[in-house]
């Protein structure tokens, strides 16, 4: 026979002594408890904070959704995509306070505090970046240039390391005209070298997209992630049936 403690709650039953034989043992139960007012909302309460918490965790660590505004990137990308951006394709940055401050519109910071780098941007990588001219912005480009490439566009030809790069089926070109590089960099450029953990970037709309000619080398740690999906696409212009590009959803980025 097991020792109990004296001290050790125990159950209190009826005592088969103060029964009459034969008669049934009974217990008193207790009335199950029901949810008042107040425990519904604290549940409520409390899913909605941890919600919160995990879609800000995702937001600051992991991916970020942006909103495609200008036509830069076109044909890869067209106003009115969505897009999935992933904040760990190169490495984890030290989020500052305001990361996790709920305003509108969000507001979005880093600090330059690459705590791990797990791999650097390659010629053909699509990434966010904060706007070297106002921090405020998120800017969206092609990687062209890595660190030690020579760039110099001539008559709108990108020649990197000595070798012509190809128009892709991404490239874009709506304008025949050449512009001489005195008067605007668009279509003669350079030549240059791309500093260390730096990055030179281009819009695949080439003759219509504000970057790295224009206003210089993106910095590594300025990088917020790379593109990979649209997950949603919103047209809005033209009969109400073409409003959504059904055909977008879901499209990995290239």
């Amino acid at each position: 026979m097991a020792d109990h403690d004296s001290q050790s709650p125990h159950v209190n039953e009826p005592d088969s002594r103060d029964r009459p034989e034969g008669a049934p043992v009974t217990t008193e139960t207790q009335p199950a408890a029901t949810p008042t007012g107040k425990s519904i909302i604290r549940e409520y309460a409390e899913a909605l904070v941890i919600a919160i918490i995990l879609a800000l965790t995702i937001r600051v660590f992991f991916v970020q959704a942006f909103k495609i505004p200008s036509g830069s990137m076109i044909p890869t990308l067209l106003i009115g995509d969505h897009i999935l951006v992933s904040k760990l394709a190169y490495g984890f940055q030290l989020p500052k306070d305001c990361e996790f401050q709920v305003s509108f519109p969000p507001v979005t910071c880093y600090s330059s505090t690459m705590l791990a780098q797990f791999d650097n941007p390659q010629r053909g990588d699509i990434i966010v970046f904060r706007y070297p001219e106002d921090e405020n912005k998120d800017f969206i480009k092609r990687v062209v240039g890595t660190p030690g490439d020579s760039i110099v566009i001539q008559n709108k030809k990108v020649i990197v390391n000595g070798e012509e790069l190809a128009d892709s089926a991404f490239t874009q070109r709506i304008d025949p005209g050449i512009i001489d590089g005195r008067i605007n960099p668009r279509d003669n450029f350079g030549p240059i070298t791309v500093p260390p953990d730096s990055y030179f970037v281009m819009g695949d709309n080439r003759d219509q997209s504000l970057d790295s000619r224009f206003w210089g080398f993106v910095k590594m740690d300025k990088i917020k992630g790379r593109a990979f999906l649209v997950y949603w696409s919103w047209n809005g212009q033209g009969n109400w049936t073409n409003w959504i590009r059904w055909d977008r959803i879901g499209k990995f980025i290239e």
